[in-house]
């Protein structure tokens, strides 16, 4: 492949990729892809993780831990497999409500980000807040919101989960706004584009692994703040709640069925979260390793 300013004859070698993404990097060995590759990378947490339930199980059988303080995992994925319809049925409803809060958090934090780096006042006033809606506790949150509305309303959760993705979503964000290359400040300016427009074409497309990286953090928090936010009354019908009457009639076997269906239900979010990431920015999937 030849360019204008190359000798006759000559030929410049380009690195297909770079011609089809100038973004990609060049150069380096690429991380395998396929099956391959998800076997490599998944294998050390996998191991890891049969390694720490063989471990559990041991100390529970040869220790003779009373089952109230910490049920052996066989018995817990007993619990779970015989409760499969009850824990999907209720994590459907935590799901729900955790995607909800995560939308409407999101969503939120993005456009306070965007005024926020548009208008310096406003990031001096704004960081203050968020700061103190990240510091409330959700035990106290909860029921007050609770009280708010009626007793058969989901609202007071989503606004729970709402609230407590905001802070990660807004901060990376805002952050993320505030590195601006210079020298796409000064093209931008020789185009002589308009504050919007600046942030439109230039600070959110470089401000994604940011706020993606918020994303991540808010997928998980999201499925936490449902989860704890339905201990405290309201609909009977998700996680939590089953988590304490299961714990309330001393069940724990149950009640540990239920904490692995939210971890299940967290593992979901967070990897919706990174496939949406890898959506965004397939570029990013293409790293030397």
């Amino acid at each position: 492949m030849t360019t204008g300013g190359a000798a006759p004859g000559s030929a410049v070698l380009v690195d297909p990729t770079v011609a089809v993404d100038p973004a990609a990097p060049v150069g380096g060995r690429r991380r395998p892809a396929g099956a391959l590759g998800l076997l490599r990378s998944a294998w050390p947490p996998l191991l890891f993780g049969v390694l720490g339930l063989v471990l559990w199980e041991l100390t529970v059988t040869l220790g003779r831990v009373a089952p109230f303080l910490l049920p052996a995992p066989s018995r817990i994925g007993a619990e779970f497999w015989d409760n499969r319809a009850t824990i999907w049925q209720v994590g459907l409803a935590s799901g729900g409500n955790a995607g909800i809060g995560l939308l409407l958090g999101a969503l939120a934090a993005l456009g306070a980000a965007m005024l926020a780096s548009r208008f310096g006042f406003l990031a001096e006033v704004s960081l203050p807040v968020a700061a103190a809606l990240n510091a409330l506790p959700i035990i106290a949150l909860a029921p007050i919101l609770n009280n708010m509305f009626s007793s058969t309303s989901s609202i007071p959760r989503r606004l729970v989960v709402a609230i407590v993705v905001f802070f990660p979503v807004f901060l990376n964000t805002l952050r993320g706004l505030a590195e601006v290359k210079p020298v796409h400040r000064e093209l931008m300016a020789s185009y002589a584009a308009g504050g919007w427009t600046f942030t439109r074409l230039v600070r959110l497309p470089g401000a994604l692994p940011f706020v993606f990286t918020g994303l991540r953090q808010a997928a998980s928090l999201s499925v936490i703040a449902a989860v704890v936010a339905e201990y405290f009354g309201g609909r009977q019908d998700g996680l939590g709640s089953r988590i304490t009457s299961a714990a309330s009639y001393t069940a724990y076997p149950r009640a540990w069925a239920f904490v692995l269906g939210a971890c299940v239900l967290g593992l979901v979010f967070y990897l919706a979260a990174l496939g949406l990431e890898r959506l965004a920015m397939p570029w990013r999937a293409r790293r030397p390793g």
